[in-house]
């Protein structure tokens, strides 16, 4: 990729967008012959190829996976096989992805060029945006951005998330002056591993420069709005250090400490009174605005499983603040951007770059049905994938990807919706992740790991007579950080006299469930728990019995058959939400964050 384009041009980057879009079919076709010549002589490639470079070859020969495919070859390069397993190039770390894989996180292979392809997405959203709002090179950008504790597989690659990597590259710690990303930030702020010592500076940082802030965000609404909780408990020490013109001794990273000592230059107890007196009053309805009365819109990713925070971010914004989701991203690849960044969070769509992979997608459904294969191993044949040029517009696809690191028609399990079309470049909705049931920050809970824990924290149960009949679950927002919450139906063993099993067994029993189905989730989960704090603990909400009768009656009543009727494992719905809160009897929470290894 050429290095010029990399540079912030405004314009120069806005018709890269258009050349790339109107050519969209050629572009993807020389990818996958790049992608070929380059990676012919894999040991993977070659199982199926065997030396040819022919496109329709490939889509006949190669088969579509899920990372269990390509798992066997990532775990013998970790191990220390070389590269060419997969790539024609040096895999430089392997990319933490959020999913996981017998509940360890799944690692994807990155090469050096994929930080440019990164770094060329990101190099397009302030031109997008300029088309929108003015002005924005003048003042500064407070987004809250933080790395995680790296790891190194057994041959010593780094094993970290893609933020992570990002941030600790050379395209972001040795960007040049840009007034257009003039961040509030120092960098090593940023790069603090210790998320609560991060986020104090970076907080502090945001409120010295408030009168010069024109954007406010963070990744996930989720990380914003933790901001906004942990701004709330320590307001009243951020506004001491202001006011005395020193940083906090409880901060101890020497980054911090010695990034903050040029935003803290002077004592400024009238910026600090400023801040005590906003923080103060009893509402925080349309804080932000408040704290940051040049703040033109909030930068987060909202769609998917981040929708649910979207009343929070408006509450705290008093409404008048955009919310702003600008690309669609993965570990595996980056994908598109949101070429309408203004638009109404339900009605944000991302251009794929057909330059960023070859793209191929699994056909789910025509317009206005979703229909989910019930086994997400289940073998796709190769015919039915569509190109990126020919998908419909209304219609449901899983995308699929090839990329230069190693990645053959890999299932990224991302469902979306077409919307229309830039060009010859198609406009995705993101509906869902396959088979998610739970999630608040990076976790990703499914059914199955759901039902496991479950199965196995209820034997807890049987020592006291008592059996759980019934479960489903939700994600609870009202919290920050969210948490899982768990609704049990139990009932005494049929044998046992027992009027009432949950004073019978005691409060100690039922938090001990909660930590036997932590415990049991996958790696993801539990980082997020105890080291990331991005996720609260989790509680069990015991209902009376006949709940769950009347929770399919309610389902049933509104059309549902009664032959077919399963429990949902995952509640959305408000009405059945209200049901079950009716019919609380005792709520529980973990006592314990469960025990995480990095």
């Amino acid at each position: 990729m050429d290095r010029k384009k990399l540079e912030y041009k405004g314009k120069e980057m806005l018709e890269e967008i258009e050349w790339l879009t109107a050519r969209a079919d050629l572009v993807q076709e020389d990818i996958l012959q790049q992608i070929l010549a380059r990676n012919e002589k894999t040991e993977y490639l070659s199982k199926y190829m065997h030396g040819s470079l022919d496109v329709s070859e490939f889509k006949r020969r190669v088969p579509v996976i899920t990372y269990k495919g390509v798992h066997p070859y990532i775990k013998r390069i970790a191990n220390g096989e070389d590269s060419s397993l997969i790539t024609g190039h040096p895999i430089t770390e392997m990319l933490c992805s959020s999913g996981t894989s017998a509940g360890e996180p799944k690692m994807m292979p990155s090469i050096e060029e994929d930080l440019d392809r990164r770094a060329f997405v990101y190099n397009l959203i302030m031109p997008i945006m300029n088309q929108y709002i003015a002005g924005l090179d003048k003042g500064k950008a407070m987004y809250l951005y933080f790395v995680k504790a790296e790891m190194s597989t057994p041959c010593g690659l780094p094993a970290r998330t893609v933020l992570t990597s990002y941030y600790k590259s050379r395209h972001f710690k040795g960007r040049a002056l840009d007034p257009y990303n003039d961040f509030t930030s120092p960098d090593p702020t940023i790069l603090c591993e210790d998320s609560r010592q991060s986020m104090y500076c970076q907080l502090l940082a945001g409120l010295v420069h408030r009168r010069n802030v024109l954007r406010l965000g963070a990744v996930f609404a989720s990380a914003f709005l933790r901001a906004v909780s942990f701004l709330e408990s320590n307001w009243a020490r951020l506004c001491d250090d202001i006011c005395m013109g020193r940083l906090d001794p409880a901060i101890t990273d020497p980054g911090c400490q010695s990034s903050m000592s040029a935003v803290l230059v002077l004592p400024d107890p009238a910026l600090a009174g400023e801040i005590r007196e906003i923080c103060g009053d009893p509402s925080w309805k349309g804080i932000l605005c408040r704290l940051w009365p040049r703040a033109k819109y909030i930068e987060a990713v909202v769609t998917g499983s981040m929708a649910q925070y979207i009343p929070a971010l408006e509450y705290y914004g008093g409404g008048k603040l955009p919310l702003v989701c600008t690309m669609y991203a993965s570990s595996e690849c980056y994908f598109g951007v949101n070429l309408k960044p203004l638009c109404n969070p339900a009605d944000v769509s991302f251009t794929l770059l057909p330059s960023m992979c070859y793209f191929e997608f699994i056909p789910l459904g025509e317009s206005g049905t979703l229909v989910l294969d019930a086994d997400e191993e289940e073998e796709v044949p190769v015919s039915r994938l569509v190109d990126l040029v020919d998908v419909r517009v209304g219609c449901y696809y899983e995308i699929v990807v090839t990329t230069f690191a190693g990645l053959y028609r890999y299932r990224i399990g991302d469902v979306l919706q077409v919307m229309g079309f830039h060009n010859r470049a198609p406009q995705f909705r993101f509906i869902c992740r396959r088979n998610v049931v739970l999630s608040v920050d990076n976790d990703k809970t499914n059914e199955e790991d759901l039902h496991k824990s479950v199965t196995y924290a209820k034997k807890r149960l049987e020592p006291y007579g008592a059996l759980l009949m019934e479960y489903t679950s939700y994600v609870d927002t009202s919290t920050v950080p969210g948490h899982y919450v768990l609704y049990w139906e139990i009932h005494n063993h049929p044998s046992v006299a027992v009027k009432n099993p949950v004073l019978e067994i005691g409060s100690e029993v039922l938090q001990d469930c909660c930590i036997a189905v932590e415990e049991q989730l996958d790696y993801v989960y539990r980082r997020c728990r105890s080291y990331d704090r991005s996720v609260g603990p989790l509680e069990i909400r015991v209902v009376k019995r006949g709940t769950f009768e009347s929770l399919m009656d309610l389902f049933t009543s509104q059309g549902g058959s009664i032959n077919q009727y399963k429990t949902p494992r995952c509640i959305k719905s408000g009405s059945a939400l209200s049901l079950l809160s009716a019919n609380v009897k005792a709520s529980f929470f973990s006592p314990r964050d469960p025990t995480w290894t990095p």
